[in-house]
């Protein structure tokens, strides 16, 4: 039930947009054990204007902002693999690797609502959290 946000400065193709998306949930997927149909990640792209990076990086273009929430439980080993998956992934895609920033911010499960309104500590996730 991770959800992601991946932001980036510069405009990218359809197909591109799709595939960064489709990398980010891969990467999830691989390193999280979460079910293949359970996918949300959204894609926002900012002028470059309005996303300041490090003026040392050598294609400040592809500057590259991953924010991940997600329930708490996963193990540093976890984290770890999603962290590598992520950035093996996009730079599959041409995005340097050391132009990619990923934070994760974990929820116990009776502060996220899903199912139609329900607690998710209430309900079965169909998946396990402490992997």
């Amino acid at each position: 039930m991770p959800t992601a946000l991946v932001e980036v400065r510069r405009q990218y193709s359809e197909a591109e947009e799709v595939a960064i998306i489709d990398a980010i949930h891969g990467a999830l997927v691989a390193a999280f054990l979460i079910p293949a149909e359970d996918k949300s990640v959204r894609l926002m792209v900012h002028e470059p204007h309005r996303f300041a990076c490090s003026p040392s990086r050598t294609k400040p273009e592809f500057s590259t902002l991953v924010s991940i929430d997600c329930f708490t439980g996963r193990s540093v080993q976890a984290k770890r693999k999603l962290y590598g998956e992520i950035v093996d992934r996009l730079a599959a895609l041409g995005i340097p690797r050391d132009h990619v920033t990923i934070t994760l911010r974990e929820f116990p499960t009776e502060n996220w609502g899903i199912g139609g309104g329900q607690a998710a500590c209430d309900i079965d996730l169909g998946f396990n959290v402490n992997v």
